[in-house]
């Protein structure tokens, strides 16, 4: 079963992984039965599967984060507005996410959190919101994720994204209420909807 993706947080590391991104997040697209984890991949492989959620046009000037000795770090810098963060090598199956570099704050300080202990999602949404309403972390007005999911990373990255795979597209809009967005809150496979209304971490979900 695919890892779910806190698309609020820093995924995995998204703040460190992903995208998975993430706990006020979105949940993930359904997706084949995940592999057993596998061992580190080489950071020309992790930076060409990473930037797989994204068009073509945005793939060759997105940051890139991904693993070298176990620790999260920066394999590329960008040129564009876009975070990549390469698969958790960890974890089953495969997952990156992208974003845009608004979200990294809030992004980082999800990954922050779980590394010091702090998994639960009430208490890291908790944490985030006291980041918020206190200035430490500021949301942008609107902004990108995108996610691929795939069973296993036994796939070669320059042939683009893995058959089977499935994507996951979220606009992040901060505070949008139903009133506010005129986007309704009730879920859909069939057209956009409203995850978390009134929250800093408000975000449409794409069908």
């Amino acid at each position: 079963m695919m890892r779910s993706i806190w698309v609020t947080i820093g995924v995995t590391a998204l703040g460190g992984g992903a995208a998975a991104a993430q706990t006020a997040g979105a949940p993930a697209a359904s997706a084949p039965a995940a592999s057993v984890a596998s061992a580190e991949r080489p950071a020309a492989w992790q930076i060409a599967s990473a930037v797989l959620p994204l068009p073509d046009s945005m793939r060759a000037g997105a940051a890139v984060l991904g693993y070298r000795g176990g620790k999260l770090v920066r394999l590329r810098a960008g040129t564009n507005e876009m975070i990549c963060l390469a698969d958790n090598p960890a974890q089953k199956g495969f997952e990156a996410s992208c974003y845009h570099k608004a979200l990294e704050p809030f992004m980082a300080r999800g990954r922050a959190l779980r590394a010091a202990g702090i998994t639960e999602r009430h208490a890291i949404d908790s944490l985030r919101l006291i980041d918020v309403r206190r200035g430490r972390i500021a949301m942008p007005k609107a902004a990108m994720l995108a996610s691929l999911f795939a069973a296993s990373d036994s796939f070669e990255p320059s042939a683009g994204r893995p058959a089977g795979s499935s994507m996951l597209h979220v606009i992040y809009l901060p505070y949008a209420t139903v009133a506010s967005s005129g986007i309704s809150a009730a879920p859909a496979k069939d057209r956009p909807w409203l995850m978390y209304s009134g929250k800093p971490w408000a975000h449409v979900m794409l069908p």
